[in-house]
């Protein structure tokens, strides 16, 4: 096929539409008749010198995205397609692009090192192109400044996209050798010495062995370093980037740089720019971090499970540390408060100290008490402020019983400052500090004598309900302080002390969401969360005022149904404020409809408010779908067995939503709702099983849907099981090898890492949910004896699982409860199979010695079971 690829690659980049769609179909139509010479005419373009920088840069791009793809089933495809392809067209098109690297034109340079590296990404773990490294190596000796920084920046994508155990740790040394000797002070071009440091920060996670090594690891951190000084601003930047990743990945490494540390980041912070000041305050979060995590698994039962020990850097650099942070707090800029995405040294510095709060706790008071004090009065905004925020930043980690008494003082000032100060700057952080002192210090966990009480409640609420009415960003905070407060009387029973304020409370929330500048500072959004918060922590007593909330919302959803001919703005404006009501409404059913003294005069609500979240349903937008599929199920579980009535309406939008991979949360959460229906209709669920059934094993078996809804559709299963007893025959020749098959896979799984383990044992958790609501379904009915030929391997599977020994508590309790069901169900027939499993009886006793009350629950009545199915 004759085209000529450089026009039509410009002619993809037309101002004019028609032409640009021409060009694109050509382009789609080479690639389908003829990968291999579409890649390669690509590859040609991108290393040809006399070629446009424009029709270089497109080429490169196609040819990255023909290789790599966000979602994982089309990642694989693309890998699998590139694989195939014939061996002598790939090494002509790899020789290309690898020429590439030699181009004076710096854009066809840095595409061609982003598309190396995704074909390293699919060949090196396939032990292909095992000369690559090698020849980029080579070039590193190269006498022009252009080739060695383009291979720098290969190297750092390669290490991007292959993973450490890939490469030799013999190519490793040599990789670092490289990068490393390219960020030296004596390397004297500014552009090598800054890719060698960004390539730095992608290959450290190859360097575990190199960082062992004492003469390594020094000689890296000093180059390091030594780069945070460079006379090149993005060159500081980079290498104190590279010393934040490596203050996670090699904590455990820095004892003996810390104090040189110290020293460099305190520099940047006084004295660098800005971007670079950031990363150096983000070195002492990362810190933070880690030691917050590694303090965390000290005090959890696992002692053993830190590996790391804590070396207490941020205890040891406390006196100093915390004078450099508080600096920073006086560094604000005048419009940070209205700026969504503002972030600046004086957010990162109070964002740091409130981190070190929670590292030392009580520690860090003494520390900053005194800039507050001092601070606090002053004329100047700027000293109110950062006295304001240093004190809000602090609540989180310190013992209530050394911060209440601070507080009880501040209260009566803060609420003060709210209303009267003149700056909207120092109002805006008052509210957010009160809403941390009713997060952090009040409600009935805490043992100190409560900081709210019937005298101040009144006056907190008056100031409160007064800055709701000032300008969007402090009534935003405001908002969010309201929250906190009636959060914390969720637990307070029929006595709650906002009973009196209720009506008032309610109403101006609602004032609120009307606000013609309610779109601003997330007002509206933050306005219907506290009333949902209001509405959840309310008692009895104030439920006839929940009840006249219902129609004034149910008219506002209505309101935004009947708007026309809106244009895109208004269309997602309109569709955010139906997910917030549709959420206002779920809210509300669950309150109402699971109050005894509510919920049958709440129902005469449920026909109009049916009738709205269908017609919402129709406005096709995910989030207001995920909202309405919410607040339905609420509305089935509060009908119970009168729901029937609205499935047949309903049924097409719970199909939609079974079927929408797309946006899998959508399809998440509807598979949640098959669940609560089920609880809802029992038996009357049947009519529509068939459907729901058919829809959930096609999920299952797609390879397009997220991972994360498949654990919830096994636990459906036994969901639907439980309401259909032994109806769910027809289904087993399906349900059972899927999950025997899953079962087998999740028994086996060894996770790699947390996020790993936690995914594989909701995998578990969610297949024996299956088969609990499976046996519990079929319990005395004479259809048991179908369950006899699954039992063998639902026993394997428990025995795998007990001795694979990396189950959590909630997987342990469901696993021995399947045990019961198992012998509860199938009585003298589980009997022998009991007795033959390997780890039936030591699982049950290490169950029955748990901690965990739930677990042990769990295990007492499976004992009575299985001692009855064995000794029958």
């Amino acid at each position: 096929m004759s085209l000529d690829v450089t026009q039509v690659l410009l002619s993809a980049q037309s101002a004019d539409g028609a032409i640009r769609k021409h060009a694109e179909e050509s382009l789609m139509q080479f690639q389908e008749q003829n990968l291999p010479g579409f890649l390669l005419s690509l590859s040609s373009e991108m290393a040809s010198e006399e070629k446009p920088e424009e029709s270089r840069r497109l080429a490169g791009l196609i040819l990255k995205n023909a290789l790599d793809a966000k979602e994982q089933h089309r990642k694989n495809e693309l890998f699998q397609r590139w694989l195939a392809l014939d061996t002598g067209a790939k090494a002509h098109i790899k020789g290309l692009l690898l020429q590439t690297l030699t181009s004076s034109v710096a854009s066809a340079r840095s595409t061609a090192s982003q598309v190396i590296a995704k074909v390293a990404g699919i060949e090196i773990p396939q032990k292909q192109w095992p000369e690559l490294i090698g020849s980029l190596l080579a070039n590193i000796h190269q006498v022009q400044p252009n080739v060695k920084q383009a291979t720098l920046e290969t190297l750092g994508y390669l290490c991007e996209e292959v993973s450490p155990d890939a490469v030799e740790q013999d190519q490793v040394n040599k990789i670092l050798t490289a990068v490393v000797q390219g960020m030296n002070a004596s390397e004297a071009n500014s552009d090598v010495r800054l890719a060698a440091t960004r390539a730095l920060y992608n290959a450290l996670g190859f360097a575990q062995v190199n960082f062992s090594n004492d003469m390594e690891r020094d000689y890296i951190m000093r180059v390091v370093c030594e780069a945070t000084q460079s006379p090149e601003v993005k060159i500081r930047q980079a290498a104190f980037e590279c010393l934040v990743a490596i203050s996670s990945t090699y904590y455990d490494k820095l004892a003996t740089d810390m104090q040189d540390i110290f020293n460099i980041t305190a520099k940047a912070v006084r004295g660098d720019e800005e971007s670079v000041a950031l990363q150096a305050i983000e070195f002492w979060s990362s810190i933070c971090d880690e030691e917050i995590d590694i303090l965390d698994e000290y005090s959890s039962e696992f002692t053993a499970d830190s590996d790391v020990p804590c070396y207490y850097f941020i205890k040891q650099a406390l006196p100093a540390l915390v004078p450099m942070l508080l600096e920073t707090l006086l560094k604000q800029e005048e419009d940070q408060d209205l700026d969504e995405g503002a972030w600046n040294l004086a957010m990162a510095g109070g964002t740091c100290l409130g981190l070190v709060a929670r590292t030392v706790g009580d520690d860090i008071v003494p520390l900053v008490m005194p800039f507050v004090e001092e601070n606090i009065t002053k004329s100047e905004w700027r000293q109110r402020e950062a006295a304001t925020y240093a004190f809000g930043s602090i609540l989180e980690g310190p013992s209530a019983d050394k911060l209440a008494p601070l507080v009880n003082v501040a209260l009566g000032f803060m609420l003060s400052a709210l209303m009267k100060d003149p700056s909207n700057h120092v109002k805006d952080t008052t509210a957010w500090t009160l809403g941390r002192i009713f997060e952090f210090l009040h409600g009935s966990a805490l043992e100190t004598p409560p900081i709210i009480t019937g005298e101040n409640c009144q006056q907190i609420l008056t100031v409160l309900l007064h800055s709701m009415k000032d300008v969007p960003n402090v009534a935003e905070k405001a908002c969010g302080a309201l929250y906190f407060l009636a959060q914390g009387y969720v637990d307070a029973g029929s006595a709650s002390p906002l009973s009196p304020f209720f009506q008032d409370i309610v109403q101006n929330l609602l004032m609120v969401t009307h606000r013609d500048d309610a779109g601003e500072s997330r007002l509206r959004t933050a306005a219907y969360e506290t009333l949902n918060e209001v509405v959840r922590c309310s008692t009895e007593e104030t439920a006839p005022i929940v009840m006249q909330l219902v129609p004034v919302i149910m008219v506002e959803l209505h309101q935004t149904l009947e708007a026309e001919k809106l244009s895109t703005d208004e269309r997602e404006k309109r569709s955010e404020l139906q997910g917030l009501l549709c959420g206002c409404l779920q809210v509300i059913i669950q309150k109402l409809g699971g109050m005894e003294s509510t919920k049958y005069s709440f129902l005469q609500y449920a026909d109009q408010m049916m009738d709205l979240f269908l017609k919402v349903f129709a406005c096709r937008n995910a989030t207001v779908h995920e909202e309405a599929m919410l607040a339905i199920g609420a509305l089935a579980y509060a009908a119970g067995p009168n729901f029937a009535k609205y499935m047949t309406q309903f049924y097409q939008y719970l199909e939609m939503g079974l079927q929408n991979f797309e946006e899998y949360q959508v399809c998440a959460i509807t598979v949640g709702v098959v669940g609560d229906l089920c609880r809802a209709l029992e038996d009357k669920i049947l009519p529509f099983c068939d459907g729901i059934m058919t829809q959930l094993l096609k999920d299952l078996s797609s390879n397009q849907l997220h991972r994360s809804v498949k654990p919830p559709i096994f636990s459906c299963f036994g969901d639907i099981a439980l309401a259909i007893g032994e109806d769910f025959e027809k289904y087993l020749i399906y349900a059972m090898p899927m999950l025997q098959s899953a079962a087998d896979l999740s028994a086996h799984t060894t996770a790699t890492d947390d996020e790993m383990l936690d995914y594989t044992n909701q995998l578990r958790n969610g297949i024996l949910e299956a088969y609990s609501g499976i046996l519990q379904g079929f319990k005395s009915s004479p259809k048991t004896q179908l369950l006899m030929p699954f039992a063998p391997h639902i026993i394997q599977f428990l025995d795998a699982l007990y001795n694979g020994k990396d189950m959590d508590d909630t997987v342990m309790k469901t696993a021995i409860g399947v045990l019961g069901d198992l012998a509860d169900t199938l009585g003298v027939h589980a009997g022998p199979l009991i007795n033959q499993s390997t780890s039936s009886q030591a699982f049950l006793e290490e169950c029955l010695a748990s901690d965990d009350p739930l677990v042990k629950e769990s295990a007492d009545w499976a004992r009575i079971a299985v001692s009855r199915a064995v000794s029958g």
